[in-house]
């Protein structure tokens, strides 16, 4: 289950706000009992770059073994 404060994987591009599948936010708060997020996506000096409201089939848990990977963010 994933709740707030979690970090999260977008699992499918959001091209409105710049992010690609891959993408690793932070969920800041949870919308009928999970089944959609509100997700807070940082640059690396943590700086915002897009806070989505995002469906549960759009992100998925981090898994134990993976890690992030850095990416110029597209501009807008």
């Amino acid at each position: 289950m994933i709740r707030e404060r979690d970090r999260v994987v977008l699992v499918a591009a959001v091209p409105a706000e710049g992010l690609v599948a891959g993408d690793v936010g932070t969920v800041v708060h949870l919308y009928r009992d999970g089944q959609a997020y509100e997700v807070e996506f940082t640059t690396l000096e943590g700086k915002t770059a897009a806070v989505v409201t995002l469906e549960a089939s759009q992100v998925r848990p981090v898994g134990k073994r993976e890690i992030t990977h850095a990416r110029e963010l597209a501009s807008r």
